[in-house]
């Protein structure tokens, strides 16, 4: 059973300095653990200890993309440029290891004139395999329309955007997150629970906003099994803007979202996750290097779940590389 993580981070020095010398009001709480200590280590590595990492938790690909917040948060000038050199790097390493990587995109959402054309030169030139967003763009949401330029490219090219979590904005993290020391502050706005709030909400204004009516064949992917959101999907459908949608809410995720576990390896969230958007569209991941899966901890997750052989070999890589091979390149 070939197994394929798909939210396998990395970090290139270039974007840490670029990260370090952003004013504090626009710099991600995923700066330290990028930064300091083990975590920030692995990040760097792409061709020393990672392949034995990899071997260890029985991930036979990983799906290199850019560690938390991207470019998403930097001037215009210094995302334009560091969305090229940060896929060109990871092409790189992908040529050099094609058996062990692939990869997604970084894209320039300051400017998303630049990040659609980069999207297209990722998929088409590079041989990548769609791109990871962040949400938000400093106080911009994914749904406004000035991005509209990078959905409308990848639903052209049939690339997945992969919708990764950011810190919450920092009057969110004051209100709601502050007040219990730095540490649970930090903890509680970030891999607790706000994250994931953050990136359930990002979604939702897709579908609730009318955008994926606009771009309707457009593929999301969503980690965490679906960022919180998937398990109130009946409440939100009382929405008053629920019902001048062209789908029911649910219909979207099971048309135009994927899942993945991003190393939440629990097997009552799998089944709810294949019962609500059916075993086709769940996808792995294990969140390298921020979650460890050592001892074969991811292979064992799927050989425990209660699975046919045909659809564990999907959720471990068929149904990825399905997706994969309809992209236009």
């Amino acid at each position: 059973m070939r197994i394929i993580g798909l939210e396998e981070h990395f970090v290139i020095e270039e974007v840490l300095d670029a990260w370090r010398a952003l004013d504090a009001q626009w710099q991600d709480l995923s700066l330290r653990p990028s930064t300091q200590g083990e975590p920030a280590r692995r990040l760097a590595d792409l061709e020393g200890e990672r392949f034995a990492a990899m071997d260890d938790s029985g991930v036979d690909v990983q799906v290199l993309s850019l560690s938390t917040p991207g470019v998403q948060n930097l001037e215009r000038a210094d995302a334009v440029a560091l969305q090229k050199v940060s896929n060109d790097r990871v092409a790189e390493v992908v040529r050099a290891h094609p058996d062990r990587y692939q990869g997604l995109a970084t894209l320039a959402t300051p400017d998303p004139d630049a990040a659609a054309d980069e999207l297209r030169r990722a998929v088409t030139s590079l041989g990548l395999n769609g791109a990871m967003l962040f949400g938000r763009t400093r106080g911009k949401n994914l749904d406004d329309p000035a991005f509209w330029p990078i959905l409308e490219a990848a639903q052209a090219l049939n690339a997945p955007l992969y919708l990764h979590p950011q810190s919450p904005p920092p009057a969110v993290r004051s209100a709601y997150y502050a007040g219990l020391g730095d540490a649970m502050d930090a903890s509680l706005a970030t891999h607790g629970i706000g994250w994931h709030y953050e990136t359930g909400v990002q979604l939702l204004r897709l579908i609730l906003g009318g955008v994926l009516d606009r771009f309707p064949d457009l593929q999301i992917i969503a980690g965490h099994w679906g960022e919180v959101v998937l398990f109130y999907l009946e409440r939100l459908e009382t929405i008053p803007a629920a019902a001048k949608l062209e789908r029911r809410l649910a219909d979207y995720f099971r048309e135009n979202v994927y899942l993945t576990p991003s190393g939440m390896f629990t097997q009552r969230y799998l089944r709810w996750a294949t019962e609500i958007v059916s075993p086709e569209r769940v996808l792995f991941a294990t969140d390298y290097p921020f979650e460890l899966a050592p001892d074969g901890g991811a292979r064992r997750f799927l050989l425990e779940a209660d699975l046919d052989q045909r659809t564990r070999e999907g959720i471990a890589s068929a149904n990825w590389e399905r997706l994969c091979a309809g992209i236009r390149r």
